[in-house]
Protein backbone atom coordinates (compact mmCIF):
# COMPACT_ATOMS: atom_id res chain seq x y z
CA UNK A 1 0.00 0.00 0.00
CA UNK A 2 1.31 3.46 -0.87
CA UNK A 3 1.69 5.82 2.14
CA UNK A 4 -0.02 8.60 0.19
CA UNK A 5 -2.56 8.54 -2.58
CA UNK A 6 -0.45 10.84 -4.72
CA UNK A 7 1.93 10.32 -7.61
CA UNK A 8 4.54 12.23 -9.55
CA UNK A 9 2.19 12.20 -12.53
CA UNK A 10 -0.48 13.93 -10.44
CA UNK A 11 1.94 16.66 -9.36
CA UNK A 12 3.14 17.25 -12.91
CA UNK A 13 -0.40 17.33 -14.30
CA UNK A 14 -1.54 19.85 -11.69
CA UNK A 15 1.42 22.18 -12.25
CA UNK A 16 0.94 22.06 -16.03
CA UNK A 17 -2.78 22.71 -15.64
CA UNK A 18 -2.29 25.70 -13.33
CA UNK A 19 0.50 27.28 -15.42
CA UNK A 20 -0.52 26.63 -19.03
CA UNK A 21 1.32 29.67 -20.42
CA UNK A 22 4.56 29.26 -18.44
CA UNK A 23 7.79 28.27 -20.18
CA UNK A 24 9.89 25.36 -18.96
CA UNK A 25 12.26 27.49 -16.89
CA UNK A 26 9.33 29.11 -15.10
CA UNK A 27 8.00 25.64 -14.38
CA UNK A 28 11.35 24.62 -12.93
CA UNK A 29 11.12 27.52 -10.49
CA UNK A 30 7.53 26.66 -9.60
CA UNK A 31 8.45 23.00 -9.15
CA UNK A 32 11.20 24.00 -6.72
CA UNK A 33 8.76 26.04 -4.61
CA UNK A 34 6.24 23.19 -4.54
CA UNK A 35 8.94 20.70 -3.60
CA UNK A 36 9.89 22.95 -0.68
CA UNK A 37 6.26 23.12 0.40
CA UNK A 38 6.00 19.33 0.31
CA UNK A 39 9.19 19.06 2.36
CA UNK A 40 7.94 21.58 4.93
CA UNK A 41 4.59 19.80 5.19
CA UNK A 42 6.38 16.49 5.69
CA UNK A 43 8.43 17.95 8.53
CA UNK A 44 5.31 19.36 10.15
CA UNK A 45 3.54 16.00 9.81
CA UNK A 46 6.39 14.22 11.59
CA UNK A 47 6.58 16.95 14.26
CA UNK A 48 2.86 16.54 14.93
CA UNK A 49 3.12 12.84 15.63
CA UNK A 50 6.39 13.15 17.54
CA UNK A 51 4.57 15.53 19.88
CA UNK A 52 1.70 13.05 20.23
CA UNK A 53 4.14 10.22 20.94
CA UNK A 54 5.90 12.27 23.63
CA UNK A 55 2.55 12.99 25.28
CA UNK A 56 1.89 9.25 25.56
CA UNK A 57 5.27 8.67 27.22
CA UNK A 58 7.41 7.50 24.30
CA UNK A 59 11.16 7.95 24.82
CA UNK A 60 13.50 9.73 22.41
CA UNK A 61 15.16 6.37 21.72
CA UNK A 62 11.82 4.89 20.64
CA UNK A 63 10.98 7.96 18.55
CA UNK A 64 14.41 7.86 16.91
CA UNK A 65 13.88 4.20 16.03
CA UNK A 66 10.50 5.04 14.48
CA UNK A 67 12.00 7.84 12.38
CA UNK A 68 15.13 5.88 11.53
CA UNK A 69 17.66 8.14 13.23
CA UNK A 70 19.60 8.15 16.48
CA UNK A 71 18.12 9.28 19.78
CA UNK A 72 20.28 12.41 19.69
CA UNK A 73 19.26 13.31 16.14
CA UNK A 74 15.57 12.87 16.93
CA UNK A 75 15.84 15.01 20.04
CA UNK A 76 17.76 17.80 18.30
CA UNK A 77 15.36 17.89 15.37
CA UNK A 78 12.04 17.55 17.17
CA UNK A 79 12.54 18.69 20.76
CA UNK A 80 11.36 22.21 19.98
CA UNK A 81 9.80 24.06 17.10
CA UNK A 82 11.49 26.98 15.31
CA UNK A 83 9.21 29.50 17.02
CA UNK A 84 9.20 28.04 20.54
CA UNK A 85 11.03 30.99 22.12
CA UNK A 86 9.24 33.60 20.01
CA UNK A 87 7.24 36.21 21.91
CA UNK A 88 3.52 36.50 21.23
CA UNK A 89 4.03 39.67 19.18
CA UNK A 90 6.75 38.03 17.12
CA UNK A 91 4.61 34.96 16.48
CA UNK A 92 1.90 37.33 15.32
CA UNK A 93 4.33 39.00 12.94
CA UNK A 94 5.02 35.59 11.35
CA UNK A 95 1.28 35.05 10.87
CA UNK A 96 1.04 38.51 9.30
CA UNK A 97 3.94 37.63 6.98
CA UNK A 98 2.03 34.59 5.80
CA UNK A 99 -1.05 36.70 5.18
CA UNK A 100 1.05 39.27 3.30
CA UNK A 101 2.23 36.48 1.01
CA UNK A 102 -1.34 35.31 0.53
CA UNK A 103 -2.58 38.86 -0.15
CA UNK A 104 0.09 39.31 -2.83
CA UNK A 105 -0.83 35.89 -4.24
CA UNK A 106 2.63 34.49 -3.59
CA UNK A 107 3.04 30.81 -2.80
CA UNK A 108 6.14 31.47 -0.70
CA UNK A 109 7.05 33.55 2.35
CA UNK A 110 10.04 35.71 1.53
CA UNK A 111 12.02 38.03 3.74
CA UNK A 112 10.06 40.92 2.25
CA UNK A 113 6.90 39.36 3.69
CA UNK A 114 8.61 38.95 7.07
CA UNK A 115 9.43 42.66 6.98
CA UNK A 116 5.79 43.47 6.24
CA UNK A 117 4.83 41.24 9.17
CA UNK A 118 6.97 43.36 11.49
CA UNK A 119 5.35 46.52 10.13
CA UNK A 120 1.93 45.02 10.76
CA UNK A 121 2.61 44.62 14.50
CA UNK A 122 2.80 48.21 15.82
CA UNK A 123 3.17 47.02 19.43
CA UNK A 124 6.51 45.39 18.65
CA UNK A 125 9.88 47.02 19.24
CA UNK A 126 10.87 46.34 15.62
CA UNK A 127 8.05 48.56 14.39
CA UNK A 128 9.20 51.44 16.61
CA UNK A 129 12.79 51.01 15.45
CA UNK A 130 11.81 50.90 11.78
CA UNK A 131 9.65 54.03 11.94
CA UNK A 132 12.13 55.97 14.09
CA UNK A 133 14.94 55.43 11.59
CA UNK A 134 13.02 55.76 8.32
CA UNK A 135 10.70 58.59 9.34
CA UNK A 136 7.44 56.85 8.46
CA UNK A 137 5.91 53.43 8.09
CA UNK A 138 4.70 54.31 4.61
CA UNK A 139 8.24 54.95 3.40
CA UNK A 140 9.17 51.38 4.33
CA UNK A 141 6.02 49.95 2.79
CA UNK A 142 6.76 51.82 -0.44
CA UNK A 143 10.29 50.38 -0.49
CA UNK A 144 8.95 46.87 0.06
CA UNK A 145 6.32 47.34 -2.66
CA UNK A 146 9.02 48.43 -5.12
CA UNK A 147 11.02 45.26 -4.41
CA UNK A 148 8.08 42.87 -4.25
CA UNK A 149 7.86 40.16 -6.95
CA UNK A 150 4.85 40.33 -9.30
CA UNK A 151 1.60 39.02 -7.87
CA UNK A 152 0.54 35.51 -8.74
CA UNK A 153 -2.68 34.57 -10.48
CA UNK A 154 -4.56 33.49 -7.37
CA UNK A 155 -4.08 33.43 -3.62
CA UNK A 156 -2.66 30.13 -2.34
CA UNK A 157 -4.60 28.03 0.11
CA UNK A 158 -3.32 26.25 3.16
CA UNK A 159 0.35 26.08 4.07
CA UNK A 160 2.77 28.53 2.46
CA UNK A 161 6.44 27.55 2.50
CA UNK A 162 9.27 29.75 3.73
CA UNK A 163 11.93 30.54 1.17
CA UNK A 164 15.47 29.42 2.10
CA UNK A 165 16.54 33.00 2.87
CA UNK A 166 13.53 33.40 5.18
CA UNK A 167 14.51 30.25 7.06
CA UNK A 168 18.02 31.66 7.31
CA UNK A 169 16.65 34.94 8.69
CA UNK A 170 14.59 33.07 11.29
CA UNK A 171 17.70 31.17 12.37
CA UNK A 172 19.68 34.43 12.47
CA UNK A 173 16.99 35.94 14.71
CA UNK A 174 17.51 33.13 17.23
CA UNK A 175 21.26 33.63 17.05
CA UNK A 176 20.90 37.38 17.49
CA UNK A 177 18.84 36.80 20.62
CA UNK A 178 21.43 34.37 22.01
CA UNK A 179 24.30 36.73 21.14
CA UNK A 180 22.63 39.47 23.19
CA UNK A 181 22.03 37.12 26.12
CA UNK A 182 18.25 37.20 25.76
CA UNK A 183 16.07 34.21 26.58
CA UNK A 184 13.27 35.01 24.12
CA UNK A 185 13.09 36.02 20.45
CA UNK A 186 11.21 39.27 19.92
CA UNK A 187 10.33 41.30 16.86
CA UNK A 188 13.58 43.23 17.30
CA UNK A 189 15.55 40.00 16.91
CA UNK A 190 13.66 39.15 13.73
CA UNK A 191 14.62 42.57 12.40
CA UNK A 192 18.25 41.79 13.21
CA UNK A 193 17.85 38.39 11.56
CA UNK A 194 16.60 40.03 8.37
CA UNK A 195 19.51 42.43 8.00
CA UNK A 196 22.01 39.72 8.96
CA UNK A 197 20.76 37.62 6.03
CA UNK A 198 22.74 39.91 3.76
CA UNK A 199 21.68 38.70 0.30
CA UNK A 200 17.97 38.68 1.09
CA UNK A 201 15.46 41.19 -0.35
CA UNK A 202 14.65 42.51 3.14
CA UNK A 203 18.32 43.16 3.91
CA UNK A 204 18.69 45.10 0.66
CA UNK A 205 15.56 47.12 1.47
CA UNK A 206 16.81 47.91 4.97
CA UNK A 207 20.23 48.97 3.71
CA UNK A 208 18.61 51.22 1.09
CA UNK A 209 16.77 52.94 3.94
CA UNK A 210 20.00 53.55 5.85
CA UNK A 211 19.92 50.67 8.31
CA UNK A 212 23.12 48.85 9.28
CA UNK A 213 23.71 45.71 11.33
CA UNK A 214 25.86 47.43 13.90
CA UNK A 215 23.45 50.30 14.46
CA UNK A 216 20.44 47.98 14.73
CA UNK A 217 22.24 45.75 17.20
CA UNK A 218 23.23 48.71 19.36
CA UNK A 219 19.66 50.02 19.29
CA UNK A 220 18.25 46.64 20.26
CA UNK A 221 20.68 46.35 23.14
CA UNK A 222 19.81 49.84 24.41
CA UNK A 223 16.04 49.53 23.95
CA UNK A 224 15.75 46.09 25.56
CA UNK A 225 17.81 47.26 28.53
CA UNK A 226 15.25 50.03 29.06
CA UNK A 227 12.22 47.75 28.69
CA UNK A 228 13.00 44.62 30.74
CA UNK A 229 9.44 44.32 32.02
CA UNK A 230 8.05 44.29 28.49
CA UNK A 231 10.60 41.84 27.12
CA UNK A 232 8.21 38.91 26.77
CA UNK A 233 5.83 41.00 24.69
CA UNK A 234 8.21 42.59 22.19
Amino acid sequence: MSPLDISLADLIARLDEELPEADQLARVGEARLRAQTLSDLGDQLIDHYVSKAKQTGASWTEIGDAIGVSKQAAQQRHASGPFERYTDLNRHSIVLAQEAARTHKHDFIGTEHLLLGLLGEPRGLAHAMLVAKSGSEQRIRDAVAAAMPPAGEKAPRGHIAFRPESKAAIEEARRASADLGHDRVGTEHTLLGLIRTEDSPAARILRSLGFTQDELRATVRAETAERPAAGDRL
